[in-house]
């Protein structure tokens, strides 16, 4: 039986590699593609609304598809759900002038919240104070400032979730931060002004895991396409990027094929995509030892 409602964070706490599926640039938002997608062999699914439609009915729909068609093979209700958000993470002032976003996005019932741009620790401060409720008191004062996610939003989502509005909004909070949360919140340092403030950004109580973003990471060294092989001052900004990450004890999210998954593995990457067909998936399973059922 499983013990957790998210499938990712179950895994991530047993120090196992994690496998996504799903694209950055939008996603087939219906009921009939959540119900085929329940059995998923991912861990967890990203919803790319970057660049794809910001379509909350189509996500509502998804999400309830997911759970008609479940539970997946490992007995989770659904796969986890996270959502990369279409505003930047270039300010506070931007978060909190977007922070309905995170409350439309999350009271459809999704497991997680990832944030592009991620720029400044005053940013993900706010993002992540955004995202969760007032009475949610772990690191309140120390490092945070009260939640501001309001009441209403617990009604649509716990269903999603099979749980009752009390425990969802006990367990609607962001782990590991709250040992007991299930939310995944994450963050794209993909930029020269993110990359410069990584050490600091990366700390801010609330983040689970981060990417370098190596698409946006070389525009903002001046390469129109991202380069190949990376040059230097990219794999240098996606070592700094790790090296924040291992610090702070997030994890990180980093490509890699099915012959370099073993070394990725080794080296701590703890995010992946599953590959064309889940061999790249299959294959880090297979070298980690992994026994939970996919």
């Amino acid at each position: 039986m499983p013990k957790r409602i998210n499938k990712a964070i179950e895994l991530l706490e047993q120090d196992q590699t994690i496998y996504y599926t799903g694209g950055h640039t939008g996603a087939d938002l219906t009921y009939e593609a959540g119900k085929a997608m329940a059995k998923t062999r991912a861990d967890y699914i990203n919803v790319g609304m970057e660049h794809g439609a910001f379509d909350l009915a189509g996500l509502d729909n998804f999400m309830r598809g997911l759970v008609d068609g479940g539970p997946t093979n490992s007995g989770h209700r659904t796969p986890g759900v996270i959502v990369e958000m279409p505003v930047d993470g270039s300010s506070a002032d931007v978060i909190w002038a977007n922070a309905w976003q995170f409350r439309q996005v999350l009271a459809r019932g999704v497991h997680g919240i990832l944030l592009c741009h991620a720029e400044s620790p005053e940013a993900v401060k706010a993002f992540v104070e955004a995202c969760r409720y007032p009475f949610q008191t772990i690191g309140v004062d120390s490092q945070l400032n009260v939640g501001r996610r309001g009441s209403a939003g617990q009604g649509s989502a716990a269903p999603i979730w099979g749980v009752s509005v009390d425990e969802y909004l006990e367990k609607a909070d962001p782990w590991p931060l709250n040992p007991i949360g299930e939310l995944m919140l994450g963050l794209k340092i993909e930029n020269r002004r993110a990359l410069a403030n990584v050490e600091m950004t990366i700390r801010v109580p609330g983040i689970a895991f981060a990417e370098w973003g190596p698409g946006d990471m070389g525009m903002s060294f001046g390469y129109r396409n991202t380069p190949r092989p990376f040059p230097p001052e990219m794999i240098e900004a996606r070592n700094r990027v790790f090296a924040a990450c291992k610090a702070a004890g997030v994890a990180f999210l980093e490509g890699a094929t099915p012959e370099t998954v073993g070394e990725r593995i080794d080296e701590g990457v703890r995010i992946m995509g599953a590959g064309q067909g889940g061999e790249l998936a299959a294959a880090g399973r297979t070298y980690s030892g992994r026994t939970m059922p996919v």
